[in-house]
């Protein structure tokens, strides 16, 4: 007796400038990247959470609803490399494990990073040009999250005074990029 998939999932490393979804309902961005475009994806096919048309870095896919719920609550955590504008101290780090005010749908929220640090180097993330140079100094931070308002990591570097120049989801609880390169998708066993 052959056993059929009820269930398909994908890991796909979205690249900058995509839209995270499949259809394009609204028509002033008709011209926008959409995941179908990478991969022939099977139909009735979710992205799980959201990244920005700026952000790029791990989507997971799925066909099922509850798995969906699941990763997008609070107990699965979510890690993104930051590429922020200025030389990052100690005090502003502090500020996002300790909580930060942004506005979210026009009211204040508090939000805290589950934990936060400097890269002294370059993280291991493909290569995008992002600035010149000489339009000064940039740092690199990693965040965890456990929530995802909209646009959170960017209106939390904002908060601190660090604008996000780029910003790259590299984890989803036990899911990483890896060696993944933008557009890379692999299908996976399992999600829950």
């Amino acid at each position: 007796m052959s056993h059929s998939k009820i269930h398909t999932h994908f890991k796909l490393y979205k690249p900058y400038g995509y839209l995270s979804q499949f259809v394009n309902n609204q028509n002033k961005r008709r011209n926008k990247k959409l995941l179908g475009s990478l991969y022939p994806f099977p139909k009735n096919l979710m992205a799980i959470g959201r990244l920005d048309e700026k952000s790029e870095g791990l989507l997971l896919l799925t066909t099922h609803g509850k798995a969906s719920d699941y990763i997008r609550s609070s107990v699965i955590d979510k890690e993104y490399y930051v590429m922020v504008d200025g030389i990052l101290t100690v005090e502003a780090i502090d500020k996002l494990k300790n909580g930060v005010t942004i506005s979210v749908n026009g009211q204040p929220y508090l939000t805290k990073a589950k934990d936060a640090y400097l890269f002294f180097e370059t993280p291991n993330v493909p290569v995008r040009f992002v600035r010149d140079e000489k339009h000064g100094p940039t740092s690199w931070i990693s965040i965890t999250l456990t929530e995802g308002k909209f646009r959170q990591v960017r209106k939390m570097t904002a908060a601190i005074g660090f604008p996000t120049l780029r910003l790259v989801r590299v984890r989803i609880g036990n899911y990483r990029l890896n060696q993944m390169q933008p557009g890379d998708v692999e299908e996976i066993e399992t999600i829950l």
